[in-house]
């Protein structure tokens, strides 16, 4: 069950993107709050808020992986969806290992990033020890 209170915050650099992101969370009835920035993101969110993070893994400035260890290290427990259009066996390890929730290439599959966020929405106890969904 996910939190009405829950907000899926969604970080990226291009407009066109959030757009379309922040459609599907409304047509999904999901509470979102766009950025265009990962220093946005942190300047403005209230983090101790229920939800999660869906970020473009290459962003000016702060990277999607960056902002991922920033929060870890800040005891900040959102979980955290990567979206790259740069894929690479490499990225997906760093993303795994940082504990990323999820890691998609884009164009996303929007069903999937949808079912990806409800995972990531339910309460560790729901999946313990795992990170990506099955």
């Amino acid at each position: 069950m996910i939190a009405s209170e829950s907000t899926i915050h969604l970080i990226d650099d291009d407009a066109s993107v959030r757009r379309a992101l922040g459609r599907l969370m409304t047509h999904a009835r999901l509470k979102w709050q766009t950025h265009d920035s990962a220093e946005s993101f942190l300047a403005s969110a209230r983090t101790n808020e229920g939800g999660c993070i869906v970020a473009d893994l290459t962003l000016p400035g702060i990277s999607g992986l960056e902002l991922k260890r920033m929060l870890d290290s800040a005891r900040v427990d959102l979980p955290l969806i990567l979206l790259t259009a740069h894929d690479s066996e490499e990225v997906r390890t760093a993303a795994r290992a940082a504990g990323a929730a999820a890691y998609f290439r884009k164009p996303v599959d929007m069903e999937a990033l949808l079912d990806a966020i409800r995972w990531a929405l339910q309460p560790a106890s729901a999946h313990p020890g795992t990170s990506f969904p099955p």
